[in-house]
């Protein structure tokens, strides 16, 4: 008997006749003798529907009331999903993140776990129930219910998992688990077998959409086996997990992500002098605008050019506290591009691999793709181009790293 954390996300909860579907599936994962805690988001577009009413009180709710109101999103499905499993027969019993006591800090609307009290679980699990929870929130000492931020609910999952000590956390999704790239992109796009939690990692951070970046970093750090599978097809998924094949089948790179919401900011003419760094990056921090790539070039005049990118979102935000910076230290100017992407090569067969990034360069040269900016780590390569160029990018990337080919069979 296996215990198994599942989570479904709000696709997969987005109806009555999907909540059915899905008490079918845990009745047979029950039925196979496995103990169940299934963790659920709100119905897929409430979150939204909630935050809306709010806004239409006011434009600026307060984030205590605000995690009220889109905390009762989840009450709904786990209510109903608990109520399907009882008409089949099956024992269930629904808590919110309070009743579980799922301790968070108190930064409401983006909060961090701190402790889970597993006790109450344990206790139903042994009387034969699956138990059902809220994803997405938690309470602070002070009682106040607060919520973990957007996606938060496959964190709630990986979170009981770790504190269960679960066989494996089945995260249920859109998709069938985690491919090369985005099979909207690139047609010939493979399901990973297996990843590790780095690559993972990578990918999430770097646009993959497929799972939330802090569920990942929870899974890795108290080694939760992940595995993303399709809510209503049958299939195997792709499982994360902490190992790395040592194999010389080990392909160099396991996927491709990209991300189109970058922007990107360059302040010129800046004076060459200790600390200049921290007077540009400084006000941009203080502002709470994230910084991703950098790039410094010192000019011959002894004058510094310094460009970096964040969120497009952030891009209007960002570009006016730089101008604001430039007219302080004496900057010659400041400009800004929205129309870039971000695309990146992931894979831990690049720790014995050399060459990987004149690979790369090579085969968006042949398509005459100019590289704006590069960054690099131990497993990871990324460059800035032109936006337009960034399914054209990915396409020869993914034919370049030979994963349009059929994956090998393990034998």
């Amino acid at each position: 008997m296996a215990l198994i954390v599942q989570k479904f996300g709000g696709t997969s909860v987005g109806s009555i006749e999907r909540i059915e579907q899905v008490a079918e599936k845990v009745k047979k994962h029950r039925e196979a003798g496995d103990d169940l805690v299934v963790v659920l988001s709100a119905m897929s577009g409430e979150t939204n529907r909630l935050i809306d009413l709010a806004k239409q009180i006011t434009d600026q709710p307060v984030p205590r009331e605000l995690d009220v109101i889109v905390s009762t999103g989840e009450q709904v499905t786990i209510a109903l999903l608990a109520m399907a499993l009882m008409k089949r027969g099956v024992p269930a019993v629904s808590y919110t993140g309070n009743q579980v006591r799922i301790l968070t800090d108190s930064a409401h609307n983006k909060a961090r776990i701190l402790q889970i009290d597993d006790q109450k679980i344990r206790a139903d699990l042994k009387a034969g129930r699956v138990v059902v929870v809220a994803g997405f929130q938690g309470v602070d000492e002070h009682g106040n219910i607060t919520t973990l931020g957007r996606g938060g609910s496959d964190t709630t999952g990986v979170a009981l998992a770790a504190a269960l000590k679960a066989d494996e956390c089945q995260i249920y999704t859109d998709v069938d688990g985690v491919y090369t790239t985005d099979p909207r992109v690139v047609p010939q796009a493979r399901r990973l077998e297996k990843i590790t939690f780095e690559e993972m990692l990578e990918m999430a951070s770097l646009g993959s959409k497929v799972l939330q970046i802090r569920s990942v970093e929870f899974a890795g750090k108290y080694n939760v086996p992940l595995r993303v599978l399709h809510s209503f097809k049958e299939g195997p998924g792709t499982l994360i997990t902490i190992d790395e094949e040592e194999s010389m089948e080990q392909p160099i790179i396991s996927g491709i992500a990209f991300n189109r919401d970058e922007a990107k900011l360059t302040i010129r003419g800046v004076p060459d002098t200790p600390g200049v760094a921290f007077k540009i990056l400084g006000p941009i921090s203080a502002s709470n605008i994230e910084v991703d790539m950098i790039v410094q070039n010192v000019s011959h005049d002894n004058t510094t050019d310094f460009t970096f990118t964040v969120h497009r979102n952030e891009y209007e935000k960002a570009y006016a506290v730089l101008e604001n910076t430039a007219r302080e230290i004496g900057a010659r100017e400041v400009s800004g591009d929205t129309k870039i992407a971000k695309v990146s090569i992931v894979g831990v067969g690049m720790r014995s691999h050399a060459g990987v990034a004149s690979r790369m360069f090579e085969a968006l040269a042949k398509e005459s793709i100019n590289i704006q900016m590069i960054s690099t780590s131990e497993i990871k390569v990324s460059v800035v181009i032109e936006e337009k160029y960034l399914e054209l990018a990915v396409r020869a990337l993914h034919t370049a790293f030979e994963l349009d080919a059929p994956a090998r069979q393990s034998e």
